[in-house]
């Protein structure tokens, strides 16, 4: 029982580091690395605050301010400086392992003596759901809005969102945001939820995220009920769940990377077209392309 806990637990922490990432892979289709480090940097800010006595939630709030600021730079780079999207992320993502630094002024904060959001009667597994389901919720809802259907619409058809009179570069901006804000929050309660914030936290975050995408969609996927973002959580979890396993069967702690990057191989294995990033332009019949913009132009 103390196991299937655990995994619900770090399941839905990394289901909102899922979100996050869904953001940028399935709907701008932008291989955003940066995560790596506002992962940390979310950890980083509110261990800073927790250890100044600050509320916890207003803790997690300053964390997620401090992820928009990080994508906001990872966007300011590919659509101001024209740098390649890929190496964007990079460059911040090394940079925030300085900055993290900086903010911590050593490599690790203990958290246990501090108030969380965790200190309370209510048990952890509920308080992650909320902030889990309240995440899923407003993207759900945001996605359904003007700005949301212009988001989905730069993912499919740069050219189309421009001739509609919108700034495709700022919209690809506030994605950006949005998704290091929530991967910042998500990394806010993962320090408080394991009691230290830690600068080497992120390694890894943007596979475990692609990892959780993939097995959710895939596996979920002929489900026409079940919204995309639901997938995502639920393919969190299942991704925690077959570490667990792989763990129980005998297997080191050491392995974990490697279990994963098996995860992600079968996963994308049984879907080749998901995440082919836009390198070239595909060759389509007149119709298709006719049908796709019209169909992008409706959401808009």
């Amino acid at each position: 029982m103390e196991i299937v806990m655990g995994v619900l637990d770090q399941g839905l922490i990394f289901a909102i580091v899922a979100i996050g990432v869904y953001i940028t892979y399935k709907i701008l289709d932008f291989p955003d690395m940066s995560v790596d480090g506002t992962f940390p940097l979310g950890a980083a800010v509110a261990g800073v605050c927790l250890t100044k006595g600050i509320n916890p939630f207003v803790a997690s709030a300053a964390a997620f301010a401090a992820g928009c600021i990080g994508g906001a730079i990872t966007g300011i780079l590919h659509v101001k400086l024209r740098i390649n999207n890929l190496l964007s992320g990079i460059l911040v993502m090394f940079a925030l392992y300085s900055i993290n630094l900086r903010i911590m002024g050593k490599s690790n904060i203990p958290l246990f003596a501090e108030v969380t959001v965790f200190s309370s009667s209510i048990a952890p597994i509920v308080i992650i759901a909320i902030f889990a389901f309240i995440v899923k919720l407003l993207l759900d809802l945001f996605l359904k809005t003007k700005l949301g259907f212009a988001l989905i619409a730069t993912g499919n058809n740069e050219q189309l969102v421009t001739m509609l009179g919108l700034n495709k570069d700022n919209i690809k901006l506030l994605g950006l945001v949005l998704a290091n804000g929530i991967v910042a929050l998500a990394g806010s309660l993962m320090a408080q939820y394991q009691g230290f914030s830690d600068v080497g936290m992120g390694a890894g975050t943007i596979v475990t995220g692609l990892a959780a995408i993939t097995m959710g969609i895939n596996i979920f996927k002929r489900l026409r009920v079940v919204k995309s973002t639901t997938m995502v959580v639920l393919g969190s979890i299942l991704y925690k769940g077959a570490i667990a396993i792989a763990l129980k069967l005998g297997l080191e702690a050491t392995d974990l990377k490697l279990i994963t990057a098996l995860i992600v191989i079968i996963a994308l294995s049984f879907n080749k077209k998901n995440f082919n990033f836009k390198v070239r332009k595909r060759k389509s019949s007149g119709g298709d392309i006719h049908a796709r913009n019209k169909e992008s132009m409706q959401s808009v």
